[in-house]
């Protein structure tokens, strides 16, 4: 078939107290909700959440003075104190977020800057360090790990400093195959805008029709086309950076062994240690072909033990995903084949696009076929990418029928896929279970290396009261069994202020120290993003 883009055509705003354009926000399908009381039981359902208008806010701490310095570096049309611009800026999209959302009485950010130029960014943080300011950098706010929470710190005020001016495309390099672009442009205008010029970045998370440049590179995001166009930190081979202490540009040229990867040091920061306003990617023509095909297997083993044969095989899918048997139950419920999803088995999709396909296609095929999977032709995988973003719709759906749900993920090598899958379930059936409550554990593989892969899980729960204290609980002792179980606390969510207690155990002491000092050199008054990132220091 011919090459379809994936990119979205111009998107809504998203929704103040839920995922993406409120036009799609739709009803649970029936066979879903026919399912659910065979997997959890009873559900009981939530009081209705507050309207935007109804949202009570603390006075901004924001005095005129304040407002006045930003604005005369950004415009005074461009500062924002307004209720519901203040609300828009209190959170990412994490369950707990949207659980909170729900409520009367909300935290949210003294107020809203958005500048336009890395010039203007530098300023905004020069002004936020004198007037005693934390600054949350602020991109899409897809984020699930609590890095967007109006965290004020030892600030008097706090403010969102939203990028969404800082966007376009601002240079395309043909003959070398790479492109600047502003770190807040979002996936669907980066891509429309290297089509112009016939190539794609083709980096494709679920959070992809609002997520950021930015955001991407602070995140260290990991796409869905990763299999065969890499993670995002692969792509970046420069990058530009605002600090309250001065100007970071980096990636003078390809290959340099000048010491230390200094991008290094800014993927994956979160906006604690600057602003991350241009991004140099490299990018790759627009694929001419793509092909779709799916996949059944006898049980998830023996599905993980053909990805991992094709991730070490090389020259495999753009795209490879492996569900468990939970998984693909759950996706047959909502296409409507109730039946076959009470059956057992795993499944794949699989994409092919750019050169080649037939022979990388034969070659996966027969790796596929030597464990046990069964081509199912492409059905499946037509309807996983036509769907592919909108996962978070649903989610909204199960919340406002009282269904918990919520997400997270990890990463190990192939040798510990299965006992730290065992583990991290277990821990959550344990966890929902001392509370009364029931729960179901769904997983797959969404990115695969030679030596490991990550494993995505999705839970469903039917907590009975207050699931924010519920979750609070059970993602802590999850996480504790991550750590236990030689899995990384985040595989492309980061770390936000939501997984900052475990870093230490993942990266050691030495490495929050050094953490640390790069924060004192770069942001001595820690107006970046407080509590983000980095662990909290204890007085021992």
């Amino acid at each position: 078939m011919n090459h379809g883009n994936g990119r979205a055509a111009a998107v809504a705003e998203m929704r103040w107290n839920g995922w993406g354009d409120p036009a799609k926000a739709k009803d649970l399908p029936l066979a879903v909700r026919t399912l659910l009381p065979l997997l959890l039981g009873r559900i009981r359902k939530p009081e209705p959440g507050v309207r935007l208008e109804e949202v009570e806010l603390a006075p901004s701490a924001l005095d005129k003075s304040d407002v006045a310095v930003l604005a005369t570096i950004v415009g005074a049309e461009h500062v924002s104190t307004d209720h519901d611009m203040r609300v828009r800026h209190s959170g990412g999209r994490s369950t707990p977020d949207l659980l909170r959302l729900r409520r009367r009485r909300q935290p949210a950010p003294d107020g809203v800057v958005l500048p336009r130029t890395h010039e203007e960014v530098a300023a905004c943080l020069r002004a936020a360090v004198d007037l005693g300011i934390a600054v949350i950098p602020f991109g899409g706010g897809t984020s699930v790990v609590g890095a967007l929470e109006p965290e004020r710190g030892a600030h008097r005020a706090v403010i969102s400093l939203d990028l969404r001016r800082l966007s376009g495309v601002l240079h395309v390099d043909e003959v070398s195959g790479e492109a600047v672009i502003a770190a807040g442009t979002t996936g669907p205008d980066a891509e429309a805008q290297l089509a112009v010029h016939g190539y794609e970045l083709g980096h494709y998370p679920q959070s992809f029709r609002y997520a950021t440049i930015g955001g991407f590179a602070a995140a260290r995001s990991s796409g869905q086309n990763s299999a065969g166009n890499g993670r995002f930190d692969a792509m970046v081979i420069g990058i530009r950076v605002a600090t309250p202490t001065g100007d970071v540009e980096l990636g003078r040229s390809p290959g340099s062994a000048a010491g230390p990867d200094l991008i290094r040091v800014f993927l994956g920061s979160e906006g604690a240690f600057g602003v991350i306003t241009e991004v140099r990617v490299r990018v790759h023509p627009i694929p001419r072909e793509r092909v779709l095909e799916s996949w059944t297997f006898p049980d998830f083993a023996s599905g993980a033990e053909g990805v991992r044969r094709v991730a070490q095989g090389g020259g495999g899918p753009t795209v490879i995903r492996l569900s468990d048997e939970a998984e693909t139950a759950v996706s047959l419920a909502q296409v409507g084949r109730i039946g076959k999803a009470l059956s057992k088995g795993a499944s794949a999709v699989t994409v092919y696009e750019g050169e080649g396909i037939a022979q990388r296609r034969a070659k996966v095929s027969g790796l596929l076929r030597a464990v046990g999977g069964t081509s199912t032709g492409e059905g499946a995988s037509e309807e996983w990418l036509s769907g592919r973003f909108d996962g978070p719709y649903l989610r909204d759906s199960l919340l406002t029928a009282g269904v918990f749900c919520e997400t997270l993920e990890t990463a190990t090598t192939w040798s510990n896929i299965a006992a730290l899958k065992t583990a991290v379930e277990s821990a959550l059936r344990d966890g929902f279970a001392e509370v009364g409550a029931r729960s179901y554990v769904m997983c797959h593989v969404s990115h695969v290396y030679p030596t490991g892969a990550s494993l995505y899980f999705t839970v469903l729960a039917g907590i009975r009261d207050d699931p924010l204290a519920v979750w609070s609980r059970v993602k802590a002792g999850t996480n504790d069994a991550i750590i236990a179980s030689g899995g990384t606390i985040s595989h492309h969510h980061a770390v936000g202020r939501d997984h900052a207690p475990w870093l230490e155990d993942e990266i050691g002491s030495t490495g929050v120290r050094i953490l640390r000092a790069i924060k004192r050199e770069l942001d001595p008054a820690g107006v970046l993003n407080p509590g983000a990132l980095i662990p909290t220091e204890r007085d021992d």
